[in-house]
């Protein structure tokens, strides 16, 4: 442990010591070409920086980062640990370091990546600084995977994409589903579903036994004859103009009141 710290201790005098030789001899030239000594410097960064955060135990982290934090020119390190502890059982320990980092003028600054071999699979490392060589801006750590392993994930984000969508509309579909059952229930809160149902309207028929006293009454020949000729008698016209169809028995009450 104590081999570990003097290796953390060590690379961030390195990069101090880089950092402060560095700090008035800012390039004048464009931006397509780099200062030999800013070149310089920064190949030398991603290895040694990169053989920091390998040296780094679960135990240093916690304080590693707290350090780092407290220093703004380094802030960016303590945000790499976080980047490195979740890529870092991918790789499996470090083999080698490849030969010299590539270095390129951007943005208000410079990078430089360096390419690492581990057992699992290779590395690409990077870091940036802003232009005085004074910052360390921004990390990052590139697993170099297959292209089963690529393909595999893409399949993988893309039929998780689509189980999402299937599984949002299943669930619009039993929510639309369920609506008929609110009114059911917002009746049945309300006590109308307890309410009796109104009795439907009685049906005015005519009784099979008036049917049957009316079939019999026209069945009678002769009282159908006597009848038709009273009528034509009384309205002064022939028997043989009208049509008897029916007969009813008139109420008892009736005559009396004649």
């Amino acid at each position: 442990m104590k081999l570990n710290m003097k290796r953390v201790a060590l690379g961030l005098i390195m990069a101090a010591c880089l950092f402060s030789l560095s700090a008035c001899s800012k390039a004048d030239t464009p931006a397509e070409e780099i200062d030999a000594r800013i070149q310089s410097q920064m190949e030398q960064l991603p290895g040694s920086f990169l053989e920091l955060y390998t040296g780094l135990e679960d135990s240093q982290i916690p304080e590693f980062k707290k350090n780092m934090q407290s220093q703004d020119e380094y802030a960016a390190l303590a945000e790499g640990v976080d980047s490195w502890e979740n890529i870092k059982n991918e790789l499996g320990a470090m083999v080698s370091i490849g030969g010299t980092a590539k270095v390129e003028a951007i943005d208000h600054g410079y990078s430089a990546t360096i390419k690492a071999e581990f057992e699992k699979r290779n590395l690409e490392f990077s870091i940036t600084t802003d232009s005085k060589l004074t910052k360390i801006t921004s990390v990052a750590f590139v697993p170099e995977y297959t292209l089963g392993e690529r393909m595999e994930k893409a399949v993988f984000n893309t039929l998780m994409g689509m189980g999402t969508v299937f599984i949002v509309l299943i669930f619009i579909s039993l929510l639309i589903g369920c609506f008929k059952y609110i009114g059911k229930l917002e009746d049945k809160f309300n006590g109308k579903a307890n309410e009796p149902a109104p009795a439907p309207l009685p049906v005015v028929s005519a009784s099979a036994a008036e049917i049957e006293e009316e079939l019999e009454l026209v069945d009678d020949l002769e009282l159908v004859a006597v009848i038709t000729a009273a009528i034509a008698a009384s309205e002064g016209s022939s028997p043989s103009g009208l049509v008897v169809r029916s007969i009813r028995r008139a109420p008892a009450g009736k005559w009396k009141k004649a």
